[in-house]
């Protein structure tokens, strides 16, 4: 029997990342608990309005945030907010797959695309690798506003 997964990320500012992860990935951030969203309300806007009804102080609105497949196939994201910074590499990374079943120089220029549009909310470009069949179709390599590594595959 397999296993469903949950990818917790530690963070300094769990509602931006997992916000940032939520464009990338397509996701979105599920309402709160026993709380029926109307169609186009903002989950984070009913959190914030949630949190301050169940007596949670200001201060600490912000040391959690999820995310989910709105298809319900993906892994959960959960973000939770530690006070130390990230000091060294990641030792596991995703990999985006943003360019299903294309190839060669057209596989790039999507991923080029898809680095362009990251980058404007907040990634970093750290080195692309071009294709090398039969063991490499090409990547990009990047890193999350707070220093995550993952690869645009």
């Amino acid at each position: 029997m397999s296993r469903h997964i949950q990818v917790t990320f530690d963070a300094h500012d769990p509602r931006a990342l997992s916000s940032f992860w939520r464009d990338l990935l397509g996701y979105v951030h599920p309402g709160p608990p026993g709380v029926d969203l109307p169609e186009g309300a903002d989950p984070l806007a009913a959190w914030d309005d949630f949190l301050a009804r169940v007596g949670v102080p200001e201060e600490q609105r912000n040391t959690r945030s999820a995310i989910e497949d709105p298809d319900g196939h993906g892994p959960r994201l959960f973000f939770q907010q530690v006070p130390e910074d990230k000091v060294a590499k990641n030792r596991i990374h995703l990999d985006v797959r943003a360019a299903p079943g294309l190839q060669g120089e057209e596989r790039m220029a999507a991923l080029e695309a898809e680095c362009d549009r990251l980058v404007a909310r907040g990634a970093t470009r750290v080195r692309r690798y071009e294709p090398a069949p039969p063991m490499s179709a090409g990547f990009i390599v990047m890193t999350d506003p707070e220093g995550n590594e993952f690869c645009l595959d």
